[in-house]
């Protein structure tokens, strides 16, 4: 038995093709950005980390072994 294939409609007027995209096409890209966006907006309000200074020495060495 031989598989279907959808072809799109067009509209003969115009010549365009109709394109319907599920709801999470949309959704999904703008939560991001929102996401994003807040993040970029809040690092404003950043303090430095208390952390041990062996992490910032490790991170240190990394760093110099990596660029040379």
């Amino acid at each position: 038995m031989p598989a279907r294939t959808h072809t799109p409609t067009t509209h003969p007027a115009t010549g365009s093709v109709e394109v319907r995209l599920p709801w999470w096409a949309i959704a999904l890209p703008a939560i991001a950005f929102a996401a994003l966006l807040l993040l970029i907006m809040g690092s404003g309000e950043a303090q430095a980390a208390t952390a041990d200074p062996a992490i910032g020495r490790l991170l240190a060495r990394i760093t110099a072994l990596v660029t040379g």
